[in-house]
């Protein structure tokens, strides 16, 4: 009785007539653009203009490529520096390892290099892009099957990953732990939007609650996971990350709402004031009461929602 498995692909090469494109690079080109596409319509939702997010994603994108492959290769130095090992390979990105903690953090860098440029609170612009960026992981990580990397322990479940053999792997059927981290973070984009909707986040909490929830995720996915990391008291490197960086998100929205509670009055002040009953991203309407700029209410001799 043949036994039912998710095949790997043969190779990890996209030929696009004599261009050759790597599915790694691939999955990451179109995780940017769903994300600055879905950023910039939540953005103009809360009262920005349209373009501002991909403005700011050529200073953000750039440095969390950097970092995230600089986490990638610090934390894996034994890959590129060990005997036998060519250190020119840490340069291959295409050929995959990108650390997501060190690209959140660099790109963040760069984030605020561009809001910085354009007047904008780096919080209002993170809190947009958030489920954006789960959903552009969610995607990245199907990359991981285009490599044969990234796989857990051996099972014989159903959805089982075939893995075929190769340097450092062994042929068999493999828990698809890229497949149980691209569906938990379309479950983390959803959960921001909801409760974004629902409370109204602001001052970088909606992105606070997108990095505490993929942390959970991370940490069991991560135990479930046979390749080489280096352990720290019996628990993988990157477990230990999720943990660390989930207290400080947790922190952060608990401490913040104190501080700072409700949204953002004004997220870009050059943007104009949406109309009354403006539809929304998340298909609500938002009344010019509520909206978040930073004109003045409307005088008794102005219409209401006059721009």
């Amino acid at each position: 009785m043949d036994i039912a498995y998710i095949p790997s692909p043969s190779t990890g090469v996209i030929h696009l007539g004599p261009l050759p494109l790597r599915g790694y690079a691939f999955c990451i080109i179109i995780g940017v653009f769903v994300a600055v596409w879905f950023g910039n319509r939540r953005w103009v939702a809360r009262g920005g203009k349209a373009g501002t997010v991909a403005d700011i994603a050529v200073w953000a994108v750039p440095f969390g490529l950097v970092g995230g492959r600089l986490y990638h290769v610090i934390t894996d130095y034994q890959l590129y520096f060990s005997e036998g090992e060519n250190w020119v390979d840490a340069f291959k990105i295409w050929e995959g390892g990108l650390g997501i903690w060190g690209a959140i953090a660099l790109g963040a860098v760069g984030a605020w290099i561009g809001c910085r440029r354009r007047g904008i609170p780096l919080p209002a612009w993170a809190d947009a892009l958030a489920p954006g960026i789960a959903f552009a992981q969610a995607i990245g990580r199907w990359g991981n099957w285009f490599n044969q990397e990234l796989y857990g322990k051996k099972t014989d479940l159903p959805w089982a990953l075939e893995i075929s053999e190769g340097p450092n792997r062994e042929a068999g059927l493999y828990h698809p732990t890229f497949l149980y981290e691209s569906l938990w973070c379309i479950g983390v984009a959803l959960l921001v939007i909801w409760a974004d909707r629902r409370f109204k986040l602001g001052h970088g909490r909606a992105f606070a609650l997108y990095v505490a929830s993929y942390c959970v995720g991370r940490g069991w996915i991560e135990y479930m996971r046979v390749d080489e990391a280096h352990h720290v008291l019996g628990l993988r490197l990157n477990v230990w990350t999720s943990i660390v960086v989930f207290l400080l998100a947790v922190a952060y929205m608990v401490i913040s709402s104190r501080m700072r509670p409700g949204r953002e009055k004004i997220v870009e002040p050059a943007a104009a004031k949406p109309v009354h009953g403006e539809a929304q991203d998340d298909g609500s309407t938002e009344t010019s009461e509520d909206a978040e700029t930073s004109e003045p209410e409307p005088s008794d001799a102005e219409p209401r929602g006059k721009a």
